[in-house]
């Protein structure tokens, strides 16, 4: 380690930038937001600086304390300009430290790269050899630390000073915290509810014992209700993955990709509740029930479905029941079949010249069939989003005709979306039950009716694994 990593307090301070462009607008925006007293040296400010929410001062070069009382000073200069070195003494000589864009060996210290989750920072240099890889390493940083981790070192900072007065020994308070940041607190405050988060912390730390444990150690269990996308594990939110690590037990079923399984935490147990059409492996009360007697025994427990509980998933009958009895759970969103597997075969949901709204439908009741609104989903300029309609597709598209849809309006079967052995079939919903059938497509599907459709051809990007790759018109 060849330069010393500190993280300096600026606020009220004075510091200056040396620049016009756009690296110079960075500096004074950035210097801004720690609360420093920014200063801007420039002949000639870019356009940029005009929506800068921060404040500055604009100091002159020629008067000869103009860099006096300084505690940094920013030297950021365009691509095409070279280094003033003589101005650079001169601030030198006035007490400030200087950094100078791009010269780490003219600067007394290096501006990393910064994944900001105030108050919680992450700082990342490479002492200025391959400034690149550090932006590189701060994007995968991205992926790791959710924006919400910053409320959850709020609310430790909230209540250290509370805990130091309860508690005298720092291994109490290190035995404390570890098992907050580990429990349901921490979890209330990463999915932003702050108010129960800080009422529950100073219920803790009100009731802890002196060791720093809790005056009831009976483990309290909890529930993820997780959206896992229609396959494709890079969709996945950042939010569902972390949770996914979490879990002590996972309650999935078979339109969760194996893939998508693999990135759940290793040692947690795994408990199959698959569904398939009319055949249910754990009928839906019981996985109710399952979840919460799991809960209650104190696990967390990771539900995990395919697309988004909330949308033809039963997630809200999940919850229902977890709200019966009183355990806390969470819901985190997916991306829905539709959204998914559409972006992937190329057809856009609404577009400007063909759609202006979209409806989401289920193609299959409890018991069979069920009767559509047909006034709300035959309108013009519409696209309808079918969902488990492959089993009734003969019917579905028979009744389409029979209320008034033209037999050459567009469709498409997606299966597999997402996926690398996605399938896309199209056609007119007069002739794509028999293309179904002869492609002996099985699902699990999404069918899209609209003129969107017909975007296919020229808006398809995505292609599957070559052992997989087939679509068909």
């Amino acid at each position: 380690m060849d330069r010393l990593p500190i993280f300096l307090e600026v606020r009220g301070r004075k510091v200056a930038v040396v620049g016009h462009g756009s690296l110079a607008a960075r500096r004074v925006d950035t210097l801004s937001r720690a609360g420093a007293e920014v200063w801007l040296f420039a002949a000639s400010p870019s356009d940029e600086f005009e929506s800068l929410q921060g404040g500055y001062r604009r100091g002159d070069l020629a008067a000869p304390d103009a860099f006096a009382g300084f505690a940094i000073v920013y030297f950021a200069y365009e691509p095409d300009e070279e280094p003033d070195e003589a101005l650079i003494a001169r601030v030198r000589k006035a007490g400030a430290l200087v950094n100078v864009a791009d010269y780490p060996r003219m600067s007394d210290f290096i501006t990393p790269s910064v994944l900001d989750r105030n108050p919680l920072v992450v700082a990342i240099s490479t002492g200025g050899d391959a400034p690149l890889l550090g932006r590189m390493l701060k994007a995968r940083l991205e992926t790791l630390i959710p924006s919400s981790y910053g409320r959850l070192a709020a609310l430790a900072g909230a209540g250290r000073a509370a805990l130091a007065e309860k508690l005298s020994s720092h291994q109490a308070r290190l035995r404390f915290w570890e098992r907050i940041y580990d429990g349901p607190i921490a979890e209330m405050a990463l999915a932003g509810d702050d108010a129960t988060a800080r009422t529950m912390l100073d219920r803790e730390i009100a009731s802890c014992r002196p060791d720093g444990s809790a005056a009831d150690e009976t483990p309290k269990g909890e529930v993820y209700l997780i959206g896992a996308g229609p396959g494709d594990p890079d969709l996945l939110t950042f939010r569902a993955f972390r949770l996914m690590q979490k879990a002590d037990v996972v309650l999935y079923d078979r339109l969760v990709e194996p893939a998508i399984m693999d990135r759940v935490r290793r040692d947690a147990e795994r408990i199959y509740v698959g569904k398939r059409r009319d055949k249910h492996a754990v009928p839906q009360e019981e996985i109710g029930e399952l979840m919460v007697r799991l809960a209650k025994e104190g696990k967390r427990v990771l539900r995990l479905k395919g697309g988004d509980p909330f949308i033809f998933g039963r997630g809200g009958e999940e919850i229902e029941k977890l709200a019966e009895h009183r355990i806390p759970f969470q819901v985190c969103p997916g991306v829905t079949a539709a959204a998914g597997c559409s972006s992937y075969a190329g057809i856009p949901l609404t577009h400007r010249d063909y759609a202006q709204s979209c409806v989401f439908v289920t193609g299959h009741g409890r018991d069979g069939p069920i009767e559509l609104d047909w006034a709300a989903i035959l309108r013009p300029r519409q696209t309808v989003a079918i969902y488990m309609g492959l089993a009734n597709l003969d019917y579905l598209t028979k009744e389409f005709i029979r209320h008034g849809a033209d037999p050459a309006l567009p469709i498409a079967i997606i299966e597999n979306g997402t996926r690398p052995n996605q399938i896309t079939v199209t056609g007119t919903i007069a002739d794509i039950a028999a293309k179904a059938e002869a492609h002996g497509l099985r699902g699990p599907t999404i069918i899209i009716v609209g003129e969107v459709v017909t975007l296919r051809d020229k808006l398809n990007w995505y292609t599957p694994h070559p052992e997989h790759a087939e679509s068909h018109a």
